[in-house]
């Protein structure tokens, strides 16, 4: 249990963050309604799916994980941020299944941050 417990979380955070991409790529008209609304259309959507898939494929590659983790802790900051200041809980009548994945999404990272934190390399390895 112990040993897959890191592999699940970082596989659900990677699917999560994945899945989101087909959306803000081929410009589906809710993602071109948020990345509008908060005035990062169409760079903005690009950008960050760009960093989302860097995230994703960091997080899957053992020497990279905690790379990864911040990463999506950055990227999902700003998403979470965008949701109390400018978009609201709910988006578009999604009963806030998004905010609720983006904090679900933060809460996972910073775990998985937590757990590889010995792997950055310069922070002082604790034992």
């Amino acid at each position: 249990m112990k040993r897959y417990f890191p592999l699940a979380l970082r596989l659900i955070v990677a699917i999560i963050l994945i899945q989101t991409l087909r959306f803000k790529f081929t410009a589906h008209p809710d993602s071109v309604f948020i990345f509008s609304h908060i005035g990062l259309e169409p760079y903005g959507r690009i950008g960050i799916g760009i960093l989302e898939l860097i995230a994703g494929i960091l997080l899957l590659i053992p020497k990279t994980i905690w790379m990864g983790a911040t990463l999506t802790l950055g990227v999902i900051s700003g998403a979470i941020f965008m949701h109390l200041t400018q978009l609201g809980i709910e988006v578009n009548n999604d009963g806030g299944i998004l905010f609720i994945t983006a904090i679900i999404t933060f809460i996972f990272s910073a775990v998985i941050l937590y757990i590889y934190k010995n792997d950055i390399p310069f922070i002082k390895k604790t034992s």
